[in-house]
């Protein structure tokens, strides 16, 4: 698996048998700012939505429309999009559900965090609960992509479940946990073999540097696990 990090939230697997696009905010991320978009759409199979937000549904429509990807969301979010967007090919699930794709099965599990989106009549329009993704792959360590969330129990029956080998952890403060609650979600919740943390430097209202989510891993084990420079690894 090939898994390469497009700024913010955003990011691309390829397994082989599919490729995915995770929450794709590709127009207006800073992070994306010097990455090719044609390089980060080609052959894209299925787009995956954590939630309704701008910065994570981002690119979706007009991505789907160019490659007829399969878009993957919850049942309210996937609606919305085929309706109000005319998206042919959706997916929808929710919470504790599990779809499966060639290569690869996702299930959605609890973020604790908000999602809507405005209209331009000024009308907010909630667009279902926001989840965390954990991808199982037939050929690849198994992924948990957190969403935009806070840290909460219930963390540790993610972990029970799914046991993800690889974490991707929002970490950027104000919209989702900052750096050292972050860091006590994956110490005390999960066993992660991989670490990549996301969703900050995006803006200049959220944290610019992984610096105090590394900082509070405290130990250097831990540390070692932390994957942040450079765009693209394979698992």
């Amino acid at each position: 698996m090939k898994l390469t990090w497009l700024g913010h939230a955003a990011f691309r697997i390829e397994t082989g048998k599919s490729t995915i696009l995770v929450d794709p905010f590709l127009s207006g991320n800073p992070g994306f700012e010097g990455l090719d978009r044609k390089d980060a759409t080609k052959d894209v199979s299925h787009i995956v939505l954590t939630h309704g937000h701008a910065d994570h549904v981002g690119d979706t429509v007009a991505i789907a429309k160019e490659t007829g990807a399969t878009v993957v969301a919850n049942a309210d979010l996937a609606d919305w999009l085929a309706t109000r967007h005319g998206v042919e090919k959706v997916d929808p699930t929710n919470t504790g559900g599990t779809v499966s794709h060639e290569g690869f099965s996702v299930t959605y599990v609890n973020a604790l965090h908000s999602s809507a989106t405005v209209t331009e009549d000024g009308v907010a329009h909630g667009l279902g609960n926001a989840n965390g993704c954990v991808f199982h792959f037939s050929d690849a360590p198994t992924l948990l992509h957190m969403g935009d969330t806070d840290i909460f129990s219930d963390m540790a029956l993610i972990n029970e479940l799914h046991k993800p080998e690889i974490g991707i952890v929002p970490i950027g403060d104000r919209f989702t946990m900052g750096g050292a609650v972050a860091a006590l979600a994956c110490r005390r919740y999960f066993d992660f073999r991989t670490i990549i943390p996301c969703h900050y430097g995006s803006f200049p209202i959220i944290d610019q540097t992984a610096d105090k989510f590394v900082e509070a891993l405290e130990s250097q084990a831990d540390r070692a696990k932390v994957q942040t420079a450079g765009t693209a690894q394979r698992f």
